[in-house]
């Protein structure tokens, strides 16, 4: 464990207890970061202000690696310790970098360590004097604690806000085009609706005009009807007319026969007597019965012509009626599919405005995030003034690394900022 000492009157430094060799296995457990700037204290003046940078690229390889604590942790296993030797170019094993640092005093002979802190990897990347090292002062414990408490603050700050600012962008963009679509939705929905409704007039209407076709077609059949009833009729009188007179016709031709035949037979007086009959008979005008009888015959067959015509016109009529009733009846069902298709058009409609206004609540909520983001946004970027600020306030009482290595993550966490506020595109290690 580390304990705190008096240093520049009322502050604290940080030390390490025990003989060298046990500070610095209380050193290997501290986490990489402090280990890193522990480094960069001790040996600033000689070789550490130039291998700085590197010594950051190390630490953040080594907390990429520790799969389990990230930058919370001291040392790897020896598997990713030499996953790490092969990413960092280094043709050594981790077993022939351990019997380096026997050889100098920093593992005991027959200690056999199975993790690999980043403070061994370095005292033998620069064959540093880890004695030297281990009692190098650190500066205010108080001062760097606060900085770095700052550095959290702006670190989280600056995280929350990016992930805000990416979710809300996310979602803006996703309410954005959601809305366009709706709105394209909802005009072909609108468009299609005008086009049903268009159709529904017109299959009404349509509807509408088959409809008094047929009832003009029933009428004219209904009246052929009544025409071929009256020449039927007609036809009937003058028939039973040319009947009578056929009648009377055969009755005269009868007489005659019968008043020939008597006038031929039987005595003289009778026979005298049916002469005299006969003669009256014959006497009589048969042009008459003669002239009804051709008239007779003739308006018959005029009337059988015209009860043809009329039974002709009647087929005709019913046909006309059956066929204006069938185009009726498919103009009525076009129009109840046109009205079907209009209700359904209207309610896509309807169901397309609802999501059109859905979409833009949606955008408008995203719109919403947006600001909130960038407001978090600017929050986060006070902060990081207040912490450099302070930073730069302190920096002439800590130790050169340390000061440096602040600095250094202040800068990280200007990657976070628009490039027109500040930031930068960050770089991988």
């Amino acid at each position: 464990l580390f304990f705190l000492i008096q240093f520049e009157g009322e502050e604290m430094a940080r030390v390490l207890s025990g003989s060298d060799y046990q500070k610095l296995q209380e050193l290997c457990g501290f986490t990489y970061k402090e280990q890193a700037v522990w480094f960069l204290n001790a040996f600033w003046e000689t070789f550490g202000q130039g291998e700085a940078e590197k010594v950051w690229g190390f630490t953040a390889k080594f907390n990429q690696l520790d799969e389990h604590k990230k930058a919370e942790g001291s040392a790897l296993d020896e598997f990713f310790a030499h996953r790490f030797l092969e990413l960092v170019h280094e043709t050594l094993t981790v077993h022939a970098m351990r019997d380096k640092l026997r050889a100098v005093g920093a593992i005991g002979q027959t200690d056999r360590p199975k993790q690999v802190p980043l403070i061994h990897y370095l005292i033998w990347k620069y064959n540093a004097d880890w004695k030297f090292m281990v009692n190098a002062p650190q500066g205010s414990k108080e001062e760097v604690a606060e900085a770095e408490r700052l550095l959290r603050e702006v670190q989280s700050a600056f995280q929350a806000s990016q992930a805000a600012d990416q979710e809300a962008a996310e979602a803006l963009h996703h309410s954005t085009a959601a809305e366009a679509q709706a709105k394209s939705r909802e005009a072909d929905a609108k468009e299609k609706e005008g086009a049903a409704k268009q159709r529904d007039a017109e299959a009404k209407a349509t509807a509408a005009q088959a409809k008094e076709t047929e009832s003009l077609a029933q009428q004219r059949e209904a009246e052929s009807v009544q025409r071929e009833a009256e020449h039927a009729s007609a036809k009937a009188e003058l028939e039973a007319a040319l009947a009578d007179v056929r009648q009377q016709e055969a009755a005269y031709n009868g007489r005659t026969a019968e008043l020939k035949r008597l006038s031929e037979e039987g005595g003289l007086v009778s026979r005298n007597k049916a002469k005299n009959e006969l003669a009256q008979h014959l006497g009589e005008d048969p042009l008459p019965l003669r002239r009804a009888k051709i008239t007779l015959e003739a308006a018959v067959k005029k009337a059988e012509r015209a009860s043809q015509v009329a039974a002709v016109a009647r087929e005709e009529a019913s046909q006309a009626a059956s066929a204006a009733s069938e185009s009726r009846a498919a103009a009525d069902a076009s129009a109840k599919q046109a009205s079907s298709a209009r209700a359904q058009a209207e309610a896509s409609a309807r169901e397309a405005v609802a999501a059109r206004q859905e979409a833009e609540a949606a955008k408008q909520a995203a719109e919403a995030a947006k600001e909130a983001a960038e407001a978090a946004l600017e929050e986060a970027t006070r902060r990081l003034e207040e912490a450099e600020a302070y930073v730069e306030e302190v920096k002439k009482r800590l130790p050169l690394g340390a000061s440096w290595w602040l600095e250094r993550e202040l800068h990280e966490a200007r990657a976070y900022l628009p490039t027109a506020k500040g930031g930068y595109a960050k770089k991988k290690f």
